[in-house]
């Protein structure tokens, strides 16, 4: 995927998602829930009801910085805030880091409710050790925030299909692959929240707002700030 069609397909990607999330204002939230959605009908006590069945995380399992494996379901009851990069990258990868830690600095106050996801698309050069030391070269201590390496298949498959990222190898494009510069915002049932753009600071600021908005919104959760 070139870079000027994966500048097109992220614009459509938003203009669908702003469409459905539009259309979904059965029930008021702190924030829509973006992605498709379907319907499911049970009958109860004799009564057909419709379940509306929203676009979901599937479950996935890596590596993290310190090696050990780490599940979808080793970190439920948190939010998440997630972004897809690799870490030979020398365009966009750098200033999304940058706006990542800022916003995870900033968002200290809750950092027992939220976890930081960062997905290598790169897994044959981004080895855990490698991940160490990129977040030693960027300075970043946190411990709510991690950094995963796996199936370069599966994870560009789970950034297009579930994380509304674009991600894919690419030798005509710097480093080797194309992807887009977006941090997914999800909530605790693995529905996708809000997507932005990770390296304009203005997007970032408005995801700090987001997330303590749906923190205190739908689930009570108040932070110091």
């Amino acid at each position: 995927m070139t870079q000027k069609n994966m500048i097109k397909h992220i614009s459509c990607l938003f203009t669908l998602l702003a469409i459905v999330a539009c259309k979904d204002s059965e029930v008021e939230r702190a924030l829509p829930i973006l992605g498709n959605k379907d319907v499911e009908y049970i009958t109860v006590n004799g009564k057909e009801l419709a379940d509306t069945l929203f676009h979901t995380v599937r479950e996935f399992e890596y590596l993290n910085q310190d090696s050990a494996y780490v599940t979808s379901k080793d970190l439920s009851g948190k939010i998440w805030i997630s972004d897809f990069f690799f870490s030979y990258c020398p365009t966009i990868c750098p200033p999304m880091t940058s706006q990542m830690k800022r916003l995870n600095s900033n968002l200290s106050d809750l950092k027992d409710h939220i976890q930081f996801l960062s997905f290598s698309i790169d897994p044959d050069r981004d080895s855990p050790t490698r991940l160490r030391e990129y977040r030693m070269l960027h300075g970043i201590k946190s411990s709510n925030w991690m950094f995963l390496t796996g199936d370069e298949n599966a994870t560009h498959d789970l950034g297009v299909n579930y994380f509304f990222v674009a991600a894919t190898d690419d030798p005509d494009e710097p480093g080797g692959f194309a992807h887009g510069d977006i941090f997914t915002l999800v909530d605790t049932n693995g529905r996708v929240r809000g997507i932005y753009h990770g390296t304009e600071t203005h997007a970032v600021d408005s995801l700090e707002k987001d997330v303590r908005k749906l923190l205190r919104i739908e689930y009570g959760i108040e932070g110091d700030n």
